[in-house]
């Protein structure tokens, strides 16, 4: 009896642990080469015959291999990459990542609170780095994510973080940089007699009315130096009205990004539209505005019965076209894996491969603005970058064979592999 007591107790702590998310990868602490790989620079650069070496976390050399002499023994590892190729690493804008893990458990939901103004709630100190959605992202070329909050009409700030960390102080690549506000809907839906039916908004002009006047609260509590009486909501906003926090604004109708983007220039802030999925619409009043937009899902149905069945996959391309800065978004926490695929949808669908590339990394990093340090493979920033067997846009062929976090290679295995790797031994 007592043998049988320790097999079962055996097999309930071995069980936890063959599950656990990879332990992070410790600095850096000698030089790196990747040799022969075609590196795409994020900025629309591509070099056939790449050398890319980085020590200290941070990218040293971004050259062709041909037109330079390397000194070998000066790197402890050389990773021969002919064939393959290489990326910064892919940025997953507008994500509950690390706030959620099973979407209909609430317990493991972290990602909205009480109430519709809380602009003082910070994400990231709900982020979870023991995640086990986070190493399955990650294993498809995104490194970087932007977490952020949900619900009411302020959700709270967001931050960006690197995928690869103990805690959430670890993580932060730029804490509280982003106050999310959600625009009124026009329509909204209800259930009437058993059948869902759409309505208009009949309090739509007070909602927005209420929007105007926390916003006009907040600027005037940023622009006294000494505020009477503390608030922490009002605080939360003070950066909106410096520079110092970007105001993303979630919305999709064509009617409400034009309004949402005047409201918010009333207040001389320029926002960033989220959602945006009219946005092909007004792409020449966006571009006009200096708009940036954070596209919703690719992969989906348009929005109305009569438009073209292929709208939400060249919307990128119109945008592009239009010269306006997006990047694309996916919805939740686990889809964030799929994030490299919306982009090689819109690839399919018109937009130059390069641009995609770039939409993923250089300005997904420009918008959450970390673009000083991330987005492009350049000397100076940060080496957070993946090398690839096959194209990482196309989910027939993605294959992340390494990766690195500001130059620490990261364990890419994941509860998917661990999974695969047992049923794979299983006996008929």
């Amino acid at each position: 009896m007592r043998n049988l007591l320790s097999a079962v107790l055996a097999a309930l702590l071995a069980g936890p642990v063959s599950a656990q998310s990879p332990v992070p990868a410790p600095p850096q602490n000698a030089p790196i080469l990747i040799l022969g790989a075609t590196a795409h620079l994020g900025n629309g650069t591509v070099i056939a015959n790449s050398a890319v070496a980085f020590e200290k976390g941070k990218l040293s050399l971004v050259a062709d291999a041909a037109t330079i002499r390397l000194d070998r023994s000066k790197f402890s590892k050389i990773f021969d990459a002919n064939g393959k190729h290489l990326y910064p690493g892919f940025i997953a804008s507008n994500t509950r990542l690390g706030l959620t893990e099973i979407d209909a458990v609430r317990a493991t939901n972290d990602f909205a609170d009480a109430g519709s103004f809380n602009p003082n709630l910070r994400s990231i100190v709900a982020y979870n780095t023991d995640s086990d959605l986070i190493p399955t992202v990650r294993s498809n070329g995104v490194l970087l994510a932007q977490v952020a909050p949900t619900g009411g009409a302020v959700s709270g700030m967001s931050s960006v973080v690197q995928l690869d960390a103990w805690n959430w102080e670890d993580a932060i690549v730029r804490a509280d940089g982003g106050v999310h506000l959600n625009w009124p809907a026009l329509r909204t839906g209800s259930f009437d007699g058993g059948s869902f039916e759409m309505r208009k908004n009949e309090q739509y002009d007070k909602d927005v009315l209420a929007l105007r006047r926390n916003m006009e609260e907040a600027r005037a509590y940023a622009q006294a130096p000494v505020p009477a009486a503390p608030n922490l909501k009002l605080e939360a906003m003070r950066g909106l009205f410096d520079g110092k926090q970007t105001l993303f604004v979630h919305t999709d109708n064509v009617r409400t990004i034009q309004e949402a983007v005047v409201f918010a220039e009333s207040f001389k802030i320029t926002p960033v539209i989220v959602g945006g999925n009219d946005a092909w619409m007004v792409a020449d009043f966006l571009k006009e505005h200096k708009i940036a937009v954070i596209l919703a899902r690719t992969q989906r149905l348009p929005s109305r019965d009569d438009e073209d069945y292929d709208q939400p996959y060249k919307t990128a391309t119109q945008l592009h076209q239009k010269g306006v800065l997006f990047t694309f978004s996916d919805e939740g926490g686990w889809r964030q894996r799929n994030l490299p695929f919306h982009a090689g949808q819109a690839v399919g669908y018109g937009l130059p491969y390069e641009a995609g590339v770039s939409a993923l990394t250089l300005h997904a990093a420009q918008i959450l603005k970390i673009d000083d340090r991330l987005g492009t493979l350049e000397v100076g920033k940060d080496a957070t970058l993946f090398l690839s067997e096959g194209d990482p846009l196309d989910m027939r062929t993605c294959k992340v064979v390494a990766a690195f976090i500001q130059g620490r290679e990261i364990n890419l295995d994941n509860k998917h592999k661990q999974l695969n790797r047992r049923f794979e031994q299983r006996k008929e």
